[in-house]
């Protein structure tokens, strides 16, 4: 019985770390899946099996050199000097991203629960420095909470779907985008996805004992953002091309299921937000701690800091920027993951 819970949290924290906010709105599946019609759904099969193979090797991985943090698992894979570096890239781009998203989570307080938006930054704020104060198992019992919740929200969107008179748009719908750009994109949102999520799926890995534990932690997470994937490409399919002019397209379905629904799903994408935002800066703390002598919760405390100061300011521009150059850094990582051939892994 502990195995299986043990293999359900690594499974549960591989999906939330990947499933964050843009997942959530529908924004990441319209852009990587929806929009290339009847091939998104082929895509995303693809998408699932290399989520299964290569989440689970890079913890493998981790596992077999014993990491600590993600710099561990670069420095390995790319050598002393240039891992040292594309890590410091990466905590640059995390960083980035967490202030983004902890943006996100204070205008969920302002626009969907009528607060503050400074209550909402200090609430996300205190609530992940409680948690990083429980260490891995922290970050890993907050995804037991938020997954299960996002499994059911899927289940109850493919439910309302299945009623639709275009239910089954999601293998009819045309597109006039080419066929290479298609079957790149999944590679992109593979790779781009994992090497983000290296941030705490090392450490799991590193912190694990059992491998098959971690085999099959691996193969039911991927399974996991596979089916959530599908259902809301499924969902989104079936209101093409209209539901592409929303902000958050997922919450224009949602709003569809009753006011109730609605509610549960504003919550939902708070904690999403939330889950990715603390396993993040988890990973930050850790990579940082190897570089830095001093106690993880005072650089816990700082990171924070940095995320709340450009929060206030924005970091959008710098991350359109940024963004293409770590797209590419991320499809090399994942290139250079995938070839990575040892007996041990």
């Amino acid at each position: 019985m502990k195995n299986a819970f043990d293999v359900l949290k690594i499974a549960f924290t591989f999906i939330g770390t990947v499933v964050g906010a843009g997942f959530a709105t529908g924004r990441e599946i319209l852009q990587f899946f929806t929009q290339y019609g009847k091939w998104g759904a082929v895509t995303i099969l693809l998408t699932t099996v290399l989520f299964m193979w290569l989440g689970t090797k890079m913890m493998l991985l981790a596992h077999s050199i014993k990491a600590t943090s993600y710099e561990d698992l670069n420095r390995h894979l790319f050598g002393d000097y240039f891992g040292g570096w594309l890590s410091i890239f990466t905590l640059i781009i995390l960083i980035g991203v967490n202030s983004v998203m902890l943006a996100g989570a204070g205008s969920v307080f302002v626009e969907h629960l009528g607060m503050n938006y400074q209550i909402g930054l200090w609430f996300t704020l205190t609530g992940t420095f409680l948690l990083l104060r429980r260490g891995i198992e922290g970050v890993m019992q907050l995804n037991t909470i938020v997954v299960p919740m996002m499994l059911l929200l899927s289940i109850a969107i493919i439910a309302s779907t299945a009623f639709s008179p275009s239910a089954m748009s999601f293998i009819t719908l045309g597109t006039d985008k080419g066929i290479f750009t298609a079957w790149a994109s999944p590679l992109l949102y593979t790779a781009f996805n994992l090497s983000m999520a290296q941030a705490v799926l090392v450490p799991i890995g590193g912190h694990t004992t059992n491998r098959r534990t971690i085999i099959w932690g691996g193969i039911i997470g991927g399974l996991g953002i596979g089916f959530m994937l599908m259902a809301a490409h499924f969902a989104l399919s079936a209101f093409m091309p209209g539901i592409s002019q929303y902000e958050i397209p997922m919450g224009s379905i949602a709003a569809q299921l009753g006011i109730i629904i609605q509610f549960i799903y504003i919550i939902l994408i708070f904690m999403e937000i939330f889950s990715t935002f603390v396993a993040d800066v988890y990973g930050v703390t850790l990579q940082l701690k190897q570089r830095l002598n001093v106690r993880p919760f005072i650089i816990s405390i700082a990171v924070l800091m940095v995320c709340y100061f450009t929060s206030q300011f924005g970091f959008s521009s710098l991350l359109s920027v940024l963004y293409p150059a770590f797209g590419a850094f991320s499809l090399l990582w994942a290139c250079v993951l995938a070839s990575y051939n040892r007996n041990r892994v």
